[in-house]
């Protein structure tokens, strides 16, 4: 049960439901998760700044159960999602930061429990 936050200085208007469905598909294949289980926000027209520069970026969050634990994985993801980002928003690569955030079962509720009972 991936959560993807994304987070930028770019206008709403570029984030349509095209856009949350390609980006779901792409985290999802990337992290070899099923789309059913991604979660996803977009929260658009932030003031921001990446590496001194007000200029056009994302930061993206990426917090999942097994699959952002180590250095080896979220290099294989970040180069996916990075050629994603780059492609659909015309961003530089210098422009765009992700973390990655190891999740436990029992840190995500769902059903009214945690997903270590489920």
């Amino acid at each position: 049960m991936p959560f993807i936050d994304l987070e930028t200085n770019l206008p709403a208007k570029k984030f349509s439901e095209d856009f949350l469905k390609k980006l779901c598909t792409t985290t999802a294949s990337a992290l070899g998760k099923p789309e059913d289980r991604m979660n996803l926000v977009v929260k658009a027209d932030l003031p921001m700044l990446i590496a001194g520069s007000c200029s056009p970026c994302v930061m993206l969050s990426v917090s999942a159960i097994g699959v952002t634990d180590t250095a080896e994985k979220n290099k294989e993801h970040s180069a996916k999602i990075f050629q994603f980002l780059t492609r659909e928003l015309e961003l530089g690569e210098d422009r765009i930061v992700i973390r990655f955030y190891p999740l436990e079962p029992w840190q995500v509720g769902k059903k009214g429990t945690v997903m270590t009972f489920l």
